[in-house]
């Protein structure tokens, strides 16, 4: 998808495409998500798990056909910008993204689940201290991707900081994270895992990684769906073949004496849509 700056300027530009963004992730589910849960409805053995599956589906298909988000938990905005060269990173651009949130929440409508830490007071428009969560690339288009999160999946997300030594046992950590997780993230799911970098870099490495197309996954991505798999939890906790969906990974260098590594959990939903401003 695309927008023209031309009439509104930079910062009504991305509001515009933050909004559009919003719409097209929280309606319509990416086309390799898709394919992946017709993939599993298709090959799951359990006839429990097999109804569960064909609830989703039809869910899908209500979702887009109506035009409402596909879940009630619209999630919190989770934003990725890239910029290029000839685009300063100012507080415009951030504030044009943080308009966008707020007319997607009057108009898809979200629910409006951003509130205070402490005192629990809600924002109303899904925006306030550090939300939306807006991480900047470099890049030669200007494009804003958004990845809406919600809390069930994201409060069976895990940190460790392993041991260099422990690096074999990484299947086994990102396996205990689901077996932990059992049906409350709504399986089958898609795991970001991050490993390597610092503290706090690893768990943005595991968000990064739902970004990832899941119609592939390379040999060690496999081992990790397969070890996931072998728990049995099935779809939304039943029982079944599919607990994963798919896992994906992205990796960064670390210190010499850690190991950290992070799973972000994400429910079947796994939202998320791209849109350019043509400028």
């Amino acid at each position: 998808m695309m927008v023209n700056s031309a009439d509104t300027g930079l910062p009504g530009a991305l509001a515009d495409a933050t909004e559009r963004a919003l719409a097209e992730a929280e309606i319509r589910l990416p086309p390799d998500v898709l394919a992946a849960l017709r993939r599993a409805a298709a090959a799951e053995r359990d006839e429990i798990a097999r109804c569960e599956l064909a609830n989703i589906l039809e869910n899908i298909a209500l979702a887009e056909e109506r035009e409402v988000p596909i879940c009630q938990d619209t999630g919190v905005p989770v934003v990725y910008l890239t910029l290029p060269p000839d685009i300063p990173y100012t507080h415009s651009l951030i504030e044009g993204v943080r308009e966008g949130v707020r007319r997607a929440t009057a108009t898809i409508p979200l629910r409006p689940n951003v509130v205070d830490p402490l005192t629990r007071k809600n924002t109303g428009d899904n925006t306030g201290v550090g939300m939306p969560a807006v991480h900047v690339t470099p890049g030669d288009r200007l494009t804003i991707t958004v990845l809406p999160k919600g809390a069930g999946s994201e409060n069976a997300s895990r940190i460790g900081m392993l041991l260099p030594s422990q690096a074999a046992d990484i299947p086994k950590f990102v396996a205990e994270t689901m077996l932990i997780a059992g049906g409350r993230p709504c399986p089958p799911v898609i795991l970001g895992v991050g490993i390597g970098g610092t503290f706090d870099g690893v768990a943005a490495l595991a968000k990064e990684a739902l970004l990832l197309p899941v119609d592939t996954m390379d040999d060690y991505e496999q081992e990790l769906c397969d070890a996931t798999n072998a728990l049995g939890i099935g779809p939304m906790g039943l029982g079944g073949d599919t607990t994963a969906l798919a896992v994906k990974v992205k990796r960064a260098d670390c210190h010499t004496a850690s190991l950290p590594v992070a799973v972000n959990v994400q429910c079947w939903a796994c939202r998320r849509a791209t849109v350019e401003v043509e400028r």
